[in-house]
């Protein structure tokens, strides 16, 4: 009971199983310069419209120069929009961005193709993915572009309505897999992250090397905590070239979540390498290191991050409990101290404090940390924790300190005392009286106290027997012994004690088969030697 092992919960798993949220970076407006693609980038202001055609906005203009390109290249900010969304975003804030002519024109793809991992699209498609653009920067306009998207995907793009349909069997022609991941992007601006995990899965289908596709599948899986499904795609992305902190964060968080420790800590490295201001990566690989035992490593990490961030309360916690395993417990109480007088420790974190004093052998800073945690949540405070305490302490031979607690229980949860925690009480009060030098009937009245609770308590039974004993009221002592042998789990101490005052009486005799039942129940050398002489002294007093 004195040497006790108290692990403190760690702080929770990256918060609700979902990886450290990604700063959403929208980029300076730019637009390319009216004469082509290839020029130079000029800021918004620079750039010169064409005047007499009307009163064209710079939206309508941007989109007639973007279906003369030919070409298509999504942005990353699709995957900010699906990350936006999973946060749920206002929707004033979606309109905004598809407004932005600078997101139109990388939506709709004015700066060119990689071919090897982005998708190509025909011109009729282009053009309608700039009708999606237009319906997205309207309100209420998602629905209507993902039935456009939807109607697409079932029956094709720029397909002549006169045209007769196509015969029973015979293959229509693949619509590009960029219909897909923008019908994905959709459903996640919804939060409808199954479909939108179809979506993503279809477009990888029709496309493997579709770069964002495989990403945002894997970013998808994630947020749903399909860890498992999540790695694959989320490797294939860095196979493809993704190799960025967000990419490598959430792989590493994968890896992690389905206890693939080794692997988690080789990603959580390079994430920290391309993101090291992210402190859930340094966690994570925190909580990799503890996970592999490698406690020196993971209480280090831990002090790189509270130099930055000295308030977190989850590090000083993981660094105590790392140092603990160190069996550096004074380190350990140090950031407990710490925390208690900034005023963030909890019942758990003292009642450890306590402990760790206990074990170094100092009972006055051990009570006190005790005594401190019972005042933190007295109306929570489950009374059977702190009589441990207080026995622990009495078992140790810091009788007052333990007096002191074992009062100060009485006070706080004496209403919450249930009948086990009052037999608890009584019998550490007396041991305490004895041990303190009080007056034996002091001590008989609590033990009748506890006998009048539970008349099956064996302990209490045997003690008040041996108060008895010593007070020459043999008949009594007696009674309760045998009252005592009555109960399997004190039955070989009760027939002991017995047969020792028996002994003591020069009744032989009578005391030879106690000792030989207790013998038998419960074999131990020393009572093996007494039994041997009082054989003897029996044959010689007869």
């Amino acid at each position: 009971m004195d040497n006790k092992q108290t692990n403190l919960a760690e702080s929770s798993q990256l918060r609700n199983g979902g990886a450290a949220s990604e700063t959403a970076i929208r980029p300076s407006i730019r637009m390319m310069a009216p004469g082509g693609s290839g020029g130079p980038a000029l800021p918004a202001s620079c750039v010169r419209l064409p005047v007499g055609r009307g009163r064209r906005t710079r939206r309508d203009y941007v989109i007639r120069r973007i279906a003369a390109t030919g070409t298509l290249r999504s942005l990353v900010l699709l995957l900010l929009v699906a990350t936006m969304a999973a946060r749920v975003v206002a929707d004033d804030l979606s309109l905004t961005i598809w407004r932005d002519p600078e997101f139109q024109k990388q939506f709709l793809g004015t700066y060119g193709v990689r071919a090897d991992v982005e998708p190509r699209v025909t011109p009729a498609e282009q053009q309608e993915l700039a009708q999606v653009a237009n319906l997205m920067s309207v309100e209420g306009g998602a629905d209507k572009a993902r039935a456009l998207l939807e109607k697409s995907l079932a029956e094709g793009v720029g397909v002549d309505p006169k045209a007769k349909p196509a015969k029973k069997g015979e293959a229509k022609a693949p619509v590009s897999a960029i219909y897909d991941f923008t019908l994905g992007s959709i459903y996640c601006g919804q939060t409808n992250l199954a479909a939108a995990a179809a979506c993503y899965s279809r477009a990888v289908e029709k496309h493997p090397s579709f770069l964002r596709a495989q990403k945002n599948l894997g970013l998808v899986y994630v947020q749903s905590n399909a860890y498992e499904k999540a790695i694959g795609p989320l490797t294939h992305a860095i196979d493809l070239g993704a190799a960025d902190g967000l990419t490598f964060g959430l792989l590493a968080h994968c890896y992690s979540m389905t206890e693939q420790s080794v692997a988690a800590e080789g990603a959580y490295r390079q994430a920290m390498m391309l993101q090291p201001d992210v402190n859930d990566w340094k966690l994570g690989l925190t909580r990799c290191l503890f996970k592999q035992r490698k406690f020196d490593e993971a209480a280090a990490q831990c002090g790189d991050m509270l130099r930055r961030e000295p308030s977190r309360v989850d590090l000083w916690l993981l660094q105590a409990n790392a140092f603990l395993a160190l069996k550096q417990p004074l380190k350990a109480a140090e950031n407990y101290e710490l925390l208690d007088r900034a005023g963030k420790a909890n019942a758990s974190c003292l009642n450890t404090l306590g402990d760790i004093y206990v074990n170094e052998g100092v009972s006055e800073l051990a009570v006190s940390a005790y005594l401190r945690a019972l005042a933190k949540e007295p109306d929570k405070a489950d009374p059977g924790l702190f009589l441990r305490d207080a026995e622990v302490l009495a078992a140790r031979g810091a009788h007052a300190e333990a007096a002191t607690l074992v009062e100060r229980v009485k006070q706080v949860c004496g209403a919450k005392l249930g009948v086990a925690e009052q037999k608890r009480v009584l019998k550490l009060e007396a041991r305490l009286a004895a041990a303190q030098g009080k007056t034996g009937d002091e001590q008989a009245k609590l033990l009748e106290e506890i006998i009048a609770l539970d008349p099956l308590d064996g302990e209490a039974l045997i003690l008040l027997a041996q108060h008895y004993a010593r007070n020459d009221q043999a008949e009594k002592a007696i009674f309760l012994y045998e009252r005592a042998e009555g109960i399997e789990k004190h039955e070989a101490d009760a027939k002991l004690r017995h047969a020792q005052l028996l002994v003591k009486k020069t009744r032989y005799a009578d005391a030879l088969p106690l000792l030989k039942r207790a013998q038998e129940l419960k074999p131990r050398d020393d009572v093996a030697r007494y039994l041997d002489q009082v054989e003897r002294a029996a044959r010689v007093r007869n």
